[in-house]
């Protein structure tokens, strides 16, 4: 940033926590806004440090209103600061938060702003232009602000808090929730944690930004999220193993098509992390290939370009021959639609 922008940095960084200590009347309200200050000050290379993270998510183990005022700080700080530093590092907080934070944080973070809450990030606009440096560095708060909505959005559709800690279920557990879920339930469920995997692979490049250690560390709770959502597909991918002599055929394409997305974002993900070794990771990619043959071979998918051929059905506009009467009888290719899918791409 400068050596002029870094003073002006810390004139900023001091006139806030003087400001906080001084309209503050409560001790420990003034003490809360204290430390989200701190932990988001205009420094952009480093992140917070360990004693104000730990000070924050400590916010959760009292009163239910300490964790409403962490979270309603960063929140406004968030979205009234001009500084590419300040709002990377309130986000990383909140990234912080859903990781390691307790109940009640997560609670006053999931909640809808019609209710009070301010959980809506949408930094899509976020433009810092004081110098190359911040403008590159607005790349990452907008996609960064992104892959958080699409956190909290996939944690509402699974009913807890990905990637949390806290909210972690024993394996097998986890397994005897899913298995009892309709199958249009599971769908949803991978879609939306293949949407985070999707958003995932749109992360900015870092080749100019490689000193930032901020960067850094956020890639590393990323690498975290990516190592945990692979988990949950899995379990999910093999609960459709188990159903796949029941699954319908409108299932089956749409968990075909899932898999296919999923496959797309192989590369890109082996771009951003060094996962040799990784059995999990390798175990997801070999049960996607696995699961597509034995849908496709199930289903009788053929292996060429996705048509739709229609059986002669003529319009009796178009003459009189092979009109299709009211109490004639129709022989069917396909004993849920009157035509016949041919799907290629889906399953290679």
């Amino acid at each position: 940033m400068g050596i002029f922008g870094d003073i002006i940095g810390k004139v900023k960084d001091k006139a806030s926590i003087g400001k906080a200590a001084l309209l503050s009347r409560n001790h420990t309200t003034a003490a809360l806004r204290l430390t989200v200050l701190r932990a988001t000050s205009h420094e952009a290379d480093t992140p917070p440090p360990d004693a104000h993270l730990s000070a924050l998510l400590a916010s959760g183990d009292g009163p239910r209103t300490s964790a409403a005022v962490v979270i309603d700080v960063l929140m406004r700080r968030l979205h009234k600061t001009t500084s590419s530093a300040v709002a990377l590092k309130c986000l990383f907080c909140l990234h912080v938060i859903v990781r390691r934070g307790t109940f009640i944080l997560h609670d006053q973070l999931s909640v809808y702003p019609a209710t009070g809450g301010r959980n809506y990030l949408k930094l899509s606009d976020f433009r810092d232009n004081s110098s190359p440096f911040t403008w590159e560095l607005s790349t990452w708060i907008r996609w960064y602000a992104k892959y958080l909505e699409q956190i909290l959005s996939t944690s509402r559709i699974l009913g807890y808090f990905l990637f949390s800690t806290s909210c972690s279920l024993e394996r097998e557990k986890a397994k005897e929730i899913i298995a009892s879920l309709l199958c249009k339930d599971l769908l949803r469920e991978i879609d939306g944690l293949i949407n985070v995997l999707e958003e995932i692979c749109k992360s900015p490049d870092i080749l100019h930004l490689e000193d930032n250690k901020l960067l850094f560390e956020i890639m590393g709770l990323v690498g975290e999220d990516y190592l945990t959502t692979v988990d949950e597909i899995v379990i999910r991918v093999e609960e459709f193993k188990e159903r796949l002599s029941c699954l319908s055929f409108v299932d089956s394409v749409e968990l075909v098509c899932a898999l296919k997305r999923l496959e797309d974002c192989k590369d890109r993900l082996a771009t951003l992390f060094d996962v040799n070794g990784s059995g999990l990771v390798e175990d997801l990619w070999v049960l996607v290939g696995e699961m597509k043959d034995k849908v496709g071979e199930a289903k009788g998918f053929k292996e060429e370009k996705m048509v739709m051929r229609w059986g002669r059905f003529e319009s009796a506009r178009f003459g009189d021959s092979d009109q299709v009467k009211p109490h004639d009888s129709v022989q069917f290719a396909s004993n849920r639609f009157a035509f016949q899918f041919a799907y290629g791409e889906l399953v290679k």
